[in-house]
């Protein structure tokens, strides 16, 4: 098992060619490699999305060339949203793309005619110049197409083209290069002539879910000892039979560190392995009312709903749902529970929402005020803390301590042990010097690299300096070896300067920090792995 999982990529992208952890579903593969051997044939492929569609369109490419085919992938998630502006600009990306994946020069400009029009002129591009250049058939992939259902007006051209492309192939002979994949997550929701659409010609195959039989055959390939279908019928319980999501957990079950059943107890929950996923889903959903307020809808009611058919199609390409016709139901059971807790927690009353977001306001604030290797505060919090502090103890009257220390020789320690024992070594003393605080309105925090500042209201010269001393001798007590320490003891060592004094209102905190630094510096210069105290601060005899 532990050389198995050395070698597991985590499964967020389509599954390799080489992997051993592709799951046919027969006879799919085998339809799809027959299909684009006949000329001019369209092969489409639909499936909501993370059902496999990338896995299978990269072996469909690669059996392809394997036949010495030329390949074309054109992937409409990448058009920028210019592209789409109009028919011709989006034709004039299409054979952008095509002549550049074919390696041949693009000389569009030499066959573009706006007279005639876009789609002329494409197809006279394809007819008498990248058709011509090759005497193997090309393969020309088009994935998420349900983009252009979005472009109404690019569509209801593009696609007819493409259907004249494939019965062109049955009448000109250098047409029947041609062979067609198109990739698309839903059903088809634009109106096309039923005479124009490429999506009632050639082969559809709709990508099935996973069966038992295949989740335990790849579950055995993950090295799991399942015996039989009783932990398959448990996920797909939970799951069904989505490739991305079966997948996923087989790969954790795999690692040894969860059991089936806790996985499945936290899988509808921000603790779970699908919680990235269903964030993402709940993101989107929340970014369409329309989406969120009809998914709320079959949630709530629990039956077949029938909903506008857009609204169903969309829902369907994002995986939520199954649809019979219009009428939709929750496609898992993973999506049923994680959604209807969702909206519970939208539906907490104006109170309970206002608290939770001064808990968040507050989780962020601590992490601007945090430092993020040690964990103390950093020097942002440091200033604001000390100023306010002055403030109040010129109010009251008290006395106001600040100890700065020093890790001795720390850039020697670095270049001796490296950086990663370095930033421990730096874990450890501090967490060292906050146990050694006893009230809560003394803290510490990270003044910058290897120096750390402990701020005392309400603290005389007397109590600082047994602080002091306390943190000194616990340092020295973890024992961290340093054999190049200029400090005779072989260990990590800190230097420390102590200043105090009651603060007014015409001085600022600067004064005391100078004193500590002062204090410090005479620490290291008398042999460091010493405690000085800066002379107490009296404004009133200095005036």
């Amino acid at each position: 098992m532990a050389d198995l999982t050395q070698s597991l990529i985590f499964p967020s992208s389509p599954v390799p060619l080489n992997s051993k952890f592709y799951i046919e579903r027969p006879p799919i593969e085998e339809q799809a490699y027959n299909a684009i051997c006949k000329p001019g044939n369209v092969l489409r492929i639909r499936a909501p999305k993370k059902m496999g569609k990338s896995s299978l369109v990269s072996r469909i490419i690669a059996y392809a060339q394997g036949m010495e085919y030329k390949t074309v992938n054109i992937d409409f998630q990448q058009a920028d949203r210019s592209v789409f502006a109009n028919l011709n600009k989006f034709l004039r990306w299409f054979c952008a793309n095509v002549s550049l994946q074919l390696k041949v020069e693009n000389i569009l400009d030499d066959f573009w005619d706006e007279d005639i029009g876009g789609k002329v002129s494409c197809t006279i591009y394809f007819e008498e110049y990248l058709l011509s250049q090759f005497d193997s058939p090309i393969v020309l992939v088009f994935n998420e197409v349900n983009i252009l259902f979005e472009h109404l007006e690019i569509a209801q051209d593009f696609l007819p083209m493409l259907r004249y492309w494939h019965e062109q192939a049955q009448q000109i002979e250098i047409f029947e290069q041609l062979r067609f994949v198109v990739v698309y997550s839903t059903e088809i929701y634009i109106k096309l002539n039923i005479n124009q659409s490429p999506f009632n010609v050639g082969l559809q195959i709709q990508l099935p879910e996973f069966n038992e039989e295949q989740i335990l055959q790849l579950a055995h390939k993950y090295g799991l000892n399942w015996k039989g279908k009783n932990e398959p019928k448990q996920l797909m319980a939970m799951v069904g039979g989505h490739p991305y999501l079966v997948h996923l957990a087989i790969y954790f079950l795999s690692q040894q560190d969860i059991s089936l059943e806790r996985l499945l107890l936290e899988a509808p929950t921000h603790a779970g392995i699908y919680s990235d996923h269903l964030r993402s889903l709940w993101e989107i959903l929340q970014q369409n009312s329309e989406l969120s307020s009809a998914f709320k809808k079959i949630l709530i009611d629990k039956n077949n709903v029938e909903l506008e058919a857009l609204i169903a199609y969309k829902l369907d390409s994002l995986g939520l749902v199954k649809l019979n016709f219009n009428e939709c139901i929750t496609s898992r059971e993973l999506y049923r529970i994680y959604f209807q807790k969702g909206i519970e927690r939208t539906e907490l009353d104006y109170q309970e929402r206002l608290e939770e977001l001064e808990k968040d306001n507050q989780k962020l604030q601590n992490l601007v005020n945090i430092d993020s290797l040690t964990q103390i505060y950093n020097r942002r919090y440091f200033d604001e803390y000390l100023n306010a502090e002055w403030q109040r103890m010129a109010r009251e009257k008290s006395p106001l301590s600040l100890i700065l220390l020093d890790v001795d020789c720390f850039k020697l320690y670095n270049d001796t042990y490296g950086h990663q024992a370095g930033d421990n070594c730096l874990q450890k003393v501090a967490l060292t010097v906050r146990n050694c605080l006893k009230y809560p309105t003394h803290i510490i925090a990270r003044y910058g690299g290897e120096e750390f500042a402990v701020i005392l209201p309400q603290t005389d010269q007397k109590y600082a300096y047994s602080v002091a001393e306390k943190i000194s001798n616990q340092i020295k007590y973890l024992a961290i070896k340093h054999i190049n320490s200029q400090v005779k003891l072989g260990i990590v060592t800190v230097s420390i300067g102590v200043s105090c004094t009651v603060p007014n209102y015409q001085e600022n905190p600067s004064i005391l920090v100078r004193a500590a630094d002062e204090a410090i510096y005479q620490s290291k210069a008398q042999g460091r792995d010493r405690i000085t105290i800066s002379p107490f601060l009296n404004f009133n005899s200095s005036k």
